[in-house]
């Protein structure tokens, strides 16, 4: 098994609880409330400049040249790509760069990236990769299923861009890459002793995770 394959099977219920959210149910028959989506918009432009942060971060941890380019290569994804294509589709929503720019912080959004840079500041890039992987990995592993459903792709499916968007070959790759990463610094740095530690991590990051879509949930919820 995996060591990424390991992390989710002692994170199984917390996986499930990220995994399975009626947020995400929502997106793949389009019966999400705008509200609700809007609002996980907003919050998620704010959410990547932190995740650019946190590569940024990535960059300084990394023992090896050959880890920090990798790094590089992902900050500069983050700032140069995703967060442009992030704008555009919110521009779908009409929801301008001023908009995003100036929206308030949501507490989730706040709670899950400080503890990201948290973990990567206590810890070494190891640490900081189990951190980020929920987010990174588990966005592929998301859409590729959603995409698999009869609804995903509906014209009548007002969320099957963002499903097309993390299923589509770049971000699968995005995500294939990040993760045979995460395997060679386990290779390396994850020892026996080390495994509950980071453990601890992976949890806590998928908790956190579905933290962020039940808040996008709730605001779909109040009408909001």
């Amino acid at each position: 098994m995996s060591f990424f394959e390991r992390l989710k099977t002692e994170a199984s219920a917390e996986w499930r609880a990220y995994t399975e959210h009626p947020f995400i149910n929502g997106l793949a028959d389009g019966s999400l409330a705008e509200a609700a989506f809007r609002h996980y918009l907003v919050q998620d432009y704010l959410f990547l400049i932190e995740f650019a942060r946190a590569y940024a971060l990535a960059v300084y941890k990394s023992p090896r040249l050959a880890d920090m380019r990798e790094a590089a290569a992902g900050l500069s994804a983050i700032l140069d790509v995703e967060m442009n294509l992030h704008v555009k589709l919110c521009a779908d929503w009409g929801l301008s760069p001023s908009d995003l720019e100036q929206a308030p912080p949501a507490a989730e959004m706040l709670a899950y990236t400080r503890y990201v840079l948290d973990a990567g500041m206590r810890g070494d890039l190891l640490a900081l990769k189990v951190a980020l992987a929920p987010c990174v990995i588990g966005y592929a592993e998301i859409a590729t299923r959603l995409a698999s459903r009869p609804d995903a792709d509906a014209a009548t499916n007002p969320y099957r861009v963002w499903i097309a968007e993390y299923a589509g070959a770049p971000y699968q790759e995005v995500a294939a890459k990040a993760r045979a990463h995460l395997e060679h610094l386990a290779d390396l740095y994850a020892t026996p002793a080390r495994e509950a530690e980071l453990i601890a991590i992976f949890k806590e990051a998928t908790r956190l995770e579905a933290d962020f879509w039940e808040m996008g949930w709730r605001a779909g919820q109040l009408g909001q």
